[in-house]
C-alpha cells in the first residue's frame, strides 16, 4: 500500500481506502452483505495496509457505523481514520437548487446526527465529519457558519468536508475556495473526468483533499454489467440502472473495451486510472468480499500507466447531466 497527504489536515492515508456504502446495507443500499464477512474484509484491508474508512449514518440506518467500531475496537493502537457523513433531514439525495440548508442541514439536526455517529463508532472525536448533500449556496448561510464554528470548536470534529452531488462538480468550489471545508468527495473514473476542469484546480490551490467515490461508476467499470443484468427487491441500483441508464453504461464499457488489450483487468485499470492523478488523495471502492480487498489493495503498487494509455483513457470521458434517475 501506498500513502498520500490529506490535504491540510496533513494525515498519511492509504491511497485505497475503503468505501462502507455497500456493507451497510438496509433499505435503499446495496443487497447482499453478510456482517461476518463484511467484518473479515474489513480486518483483511488493515492487515494489508488501508487506514482510511468511509461510512455514512444512513448506510443501514447507523449499521456500516457498528460495523466500523468493531473494527476500530478489534484494532487498538493502529491509526485508523474514520469519515462519516450527516443524512439530510429532508432524507433527500441529491440536493437541488431549492433546497433550504434550514431544510436539510439545520443545526440542531447536525449536532443530533454527529452524536449518534459518535455512539454508533464508539469514538470521541470524528476524523472527517460530512456534509452527504451540498449546495454551494449554502457557504452564505449564518447558519451554516454557525455550525462549521461550533463543529471546529467542540472537540469532537477533526475535519469538515462535503460530499458533492452527482455529476455536478463545480457545485462545491465555492466551499472549496472559502477555506471552511478540508475535504470534498467527488465522483471521479474514467468516465467522470469533469472534477479535472475546476474542482481539482481549486483543491490543490486551497490545500484542500479530494475522496474519489466511485470508481468503477457503480459497478459498470468493472465490466461484470450487462444489458440482461439485475438487482434484488430494495437494491439501490435497481432503481439507477433504469433501462435508459443501463443501456447506455454498457455501451460505453463496450466501446472503452475495444480500445483496450483483449486481457485488460478492467477493475485494476480503472483503479489505476484515478491513482494517476496526484490531486486525489484516497479513493474508496466499495469492498464487500476478501477476494475485493485483494484485488483492488493490490492496485497501489506505485506502477504507472502508459502515457498512450493514459490518452486512451482520457478520450472515454463521459460528461451526464443529473436526470430523476441519477439520484
Amino acid at each position: 500500500m501506498r500513502y498520500r497527504t490529506f490535504g491540510r489536515l496533513g494525515w498519511s492515508v492509504s491511497e485505497i481506502g475503503y468505501g462502507m456504502w455497500g456493507v451497510g446495507a438496509g433499505p435503499g443500499g446495496w443487497q447482499g452483505a453478510d456482517d461476518e464477512e463484511s467484518l473479515l474484509s474489513l480486518q483483511l484491508a488493515v492487515d494489508l495496509g488501508c487506514t482510511f474508512f468511509d461510512t455514512a449514518w444512513i448506510y443501514g440506518r447507523g449499521h456500516s457505523e457498528e460495523l466500523l467500531r468493531q473494527l476500530i475496537q478489534a484494532n487498538p493502537g493502529q491509526q485508523l481514520y474514520v469519515a462519516t457523513k450527516i443524512p439530510p433531514k429532508d432524507r433527500a439525495w441529491p440536493s437541488t437548487r431549492e433546497s433550504r440548508l434550514a431544510d436539510v442541514f439545520p443545526h440542531d439536526h447536525i449536532t443530533e446526527y454527529l452524536e449518534k455517529s459518535l455512539a454508533n463508532l464508539g469514538v470521541d472525536k470524528i476524523d472527517l465529519l460530512q456534509f452527504h448533500v451540498w449546495e454551494d449556496a449554502w457557504v452564505d448561510d449564518p447558519e451554516w457558519l454557525k455550525s462549521v464554528e461550533w463543529m471546529r470548536s467542540s472537540g469532537m470534529v477533526e475535519g469538515i468536508g462535503i460530499s458533492i452531488n452527482r455529476w455536478e462538480p463545480w457545485n462545491g468550489v465555492r466551499a472549496v475556495r472559502s477555506g471552511l471545508i478540508d475535504s470534498v468527495q467527488v465522483i471521479y473514473n474514467i468516465f467522470d473526468q469533469s472534477p479535472d476542469d475546476e474542482l481539482l484546480p481549486a483543491c490543490r490551490d486551497n490545500d484542500v483533499a479530494v475522496i474519489a467515490r466511485v470508481p468503477f461508476d457503480e459497478g459498470t467499470l468493472t465490466g461484470t454489467i450487462t444489458r440482461q443484468t439485475t438487482w434484488p427487491d430494495g437494491d439501490w441500483r435497481a432503481s439507477y440502472f433504469v433501462p435508459e441508464n443501463l443501456e447506455s453504461s454498457v455501451t460505453r464499457v463496450e466501446a472503452l473495451q475495444a480500445d483496450l488489450p483483449p486481457e485488460t483487468d478492467l477493475p485494476d485499470l480503472a483503479l489505476r486510472f484515478i491513482l494517476e492523478n496526484s490531486d486525489i488523495a484516497t479513493v474508496i471502492p466499495g469492498m464487500r468480499r476478501r477476494e475485493h480487498v485483494h484485488r483492488n489493495i493490490a492496485s497501489s503498487d506505485g506502477q504507472r500507466l502508459a502515457p498512450e494509455l493514459l490518452t486512451t483513457l482520457r478520450a472515454h470521458r463521459w460528461d451526464r447531466e443529473p436526470t430523476e434517475w441519477s439520484q
